[in-house]
């Protein structure tokens, strides 16, 4: 916990990125897209007291996320987290429009629209157009490249990713992404914006699903092959949860809706050449068992109370279709194996995520994780979790699970063999 206390304040510093460039005040921000992630958005603007204009493109999508931003401030009077007159504060800062040219004199722009690139372009295009010129344009993309979508406007040097986690306006945690050309300026001005709104900021740069959701893929490419190899929804869970995650992974994915990354990958090319690669979550989307919203996912959600049953008609989904694929299931998967191998994959990865440059420090990750991803504060975070465990052993484990399952994505990254060979911790790089 001392680790994480240091780390978080760690990641608050541009270390490598120290010029004499000032960050600038932001007065005024304009949120494109008035759906569940827009509206989360503006409440943390707002909230902290900087006016926020909601577009949309049709007026009873901007109705509707107005009404859902003073619904969910209403709860929070009623939580007792903000005051009445908070509130009233907080709704007379936000306006809502349909007319692109009522976001020309903002100070920043955050996109919330639809996870598509030919959305995003054709948006900062007009973005690029209508704006002053000192506009920060940032997109709240979870996969998308910032550098692609930087190059549909004249303003490279003004474009970068600000990743909000659901729901945006109650998680800590930003990812900041710098693309290849974002000035210091901007880097820091969005990285003083995200503390001004109350969240834990992390610099990262561009590689598919940034830090947390390229690393939560490794996770959960492994519950869904534990799921083709005999395990069941339920012992997958309860092996996470009493290793010391807040949740297990397919609980999860059923709360935000299985859907939600199947067209993810879908629409980005998040897909390897294995066909066992996330078998079992388009196994539940074709089937249209989409998670909480449809009472059915990995579990069955009773109409009533909404409570979580564990459900034969998957295991037999399940059992199927390892016949299909000719995965051998196996009554022998203990907790421990589960356990290393959800935890030991995001591990790896994330060494890999440092290896190449994508974050600054090890401790870096260690902050997502634990801002972003429910992992265990006393562990301190997977980076720092992988030293205390011990890195040779680490790295044995994994070298086994490459036999057990013969895949080839159980490489184990260069920078742990390099580190166990010195005797080095992985968190202090």
């Amino acid at each position: 916990m001392r680790h994480a206390f240091f780390a978080e304040r760690m990641a608050a510093k541009l270390t490598k990125y120290e010029d004499d460039a000032l960050a600038l005040k932001i007065h005024s921000v304009a949120i494109i897209g008035a759906g569940t992630m827009g509206v989360g958005i503006a409440m943390c603007f707002a909230q902290a007291g900087i006016a926020v204009v909601l577009l949309d493109m049709k007026q009873e999508s901007v109705a509707k996320g107005l009404s859902a931003i003073e619904s969910r401030f209403h709860q929070s009077v009623k939580r007792g987290i903000i005051s009445g007159a908070q509130l009233t504060e907080a709704m007379a800062l936000i306006t809502g429009t349909c007319e692109y040219r009522d976001v020309g004199d903002v100070d920043l722009v955050v996109e919330a629209a639809f996870e598509s690139m030919e959305v995003k372009k054709q948006i900062f295009s007009i973005l690029d157009e209508v704006c002053k010129p000192e506009t920060i344009l940032t997109s709240n993309t979870s996969y998308l490249d910032i550098n692609e979508i930087a190059q549909s406007t004249h303003r490279a040097h003004k474009v970068l990713g600000m990743h909000f986690f659901s729901p945006a306006n109650i998680m800590k945690l930003l990812e900041v992404v710098r693309a290849d050309k974002t000035d210091q300026q901007s880097l820091k001005t969005v990285m003083a914006l995200g503390k001004q709104i109350g969240k834990v900021c992390v610099a990262v740069g561009v590689c598919y699903g940034y830090v947390g959701n390229r690393m939560y893929a490794c996770y959960g490419r492994e519950a869904n092959a534990l799921l083709l190899e005999g395990a069941t929804p339920g012992q997958i869970d309860r092996a996470l949860q009493q290793w010391g995650m807040a949740m297990g992974p397919l609980a999860v994915n059923d709360m935000s809706g299985i859907d939600i990354a199947y067209k993810a990958r879908q629409e980005n090319g998040g897909y390897s050449n294995d066909p066992h690669y996330f078998r079992a979550a388009d196994l539940m989307v074709e089937a249209n068992r989409l998670g909480q919203k449809t009472a059915a996912g990995f579990y069955r959600y009773d109409k009533d109370n909404g409570s979580r049953i564990e459900d034969a008609e998957v295991l037999t989904f399940l059992s199927a279709e390892a016949d299909r694929l000719g995965v051998v299931q196996r009554s022998d998967i203990s907790d421990e194996e589960i356990q290393y191998r959800l935890i030991f994959a995001l591990i790896n990865e994330g060494a890999y995520i440092l290896e190449e440059g994508i974050v600054d420090r090890a401790s870096d990750i260690d902050v997502i994780w634990l801002n972003g991803y429910g992992f265990p504060r006393y562990l301190g975070g997977p980076m720092f979790y992988a030293d205390e465990f011990g890195l040779a052993e680490l790295v044995a484990i994994i070298k086994g699970f490459k036999k057990l399952t013969g895949k080839g994505h159980w490489v184990i990254a260069p920078i742990l063999e390099r580190l166990v060979e010195t005797s080095e911790k992985l968190a202090l790089q």
